[in-house]
């Protein structure tokens, strides 16, 4: 419980700021409020469904390579159709509702998906590395950067 005294309008705005929860099988996953990076929880109603959907998505992709060992590295699969699997390279938005993730299939082929965050799904998998890769690559890690800077 929250013993910090708040005035009225702190508390009104702690309550229009976004919140992540979450519980877990796995008792080493830390259940409940999970702590979201400055940038992301600013008021939404400042952002773009766009830039919202991508701060969003960066977070749980973030979190999802902290779960993978030394020889995965994270893509995406599509749902719907026959498109496959996305390794994740790299991820973007266009204001106000496009966000795009770059990168390329399993055979090598360079692909980018552009979706209208109206019809986001995304599904986060672990593909073993590449093999002609000695370390696996991390997308995750420059996202969160990108969502720890402050902007003005």
């Amino acid at each position: 419980m929250d013993d910090e005294i708040k005035t009225t309008a702190e508390h009104a705005e702690a309550e229009q700021l976004p919140k992540r929860y979450e519980v877990h099988t796995e008792a080493a996953t830390p259940d409940g409020e999970q702590p979201v990076p400055a940038k992301v929880a600013k008021s939404a109603k400042a952002k773009s469904p766009a830039q919202w959907a991508y701060e969003r998505i960066a977070m749980y992709i973030q979190e999802f390579e902290k779960q993978l060992d030394g020889e995965h590295e994270i893509a995406m699969g599509f749902t719907g159709g026959d498109a496959g699997v996305l390794r994740i390279e790299g991820m973007g938005y266009f204001d106000p509702d496009i966000v795009t993730f770059y990168g390329s299939d399993p055979s090598g082929v360079r692909t980018q998906m552009i979706q209208h965050v109206t019809q986001l799904n995304v599904i986060l998998r672990a593909l073993p590395r590449r093999v002609n890769e000695t370390e696996p690559m991390r997308i995750g890690f420059r996202l969160a950067q990108d969502l720890e800077k402050e902007t003005t």
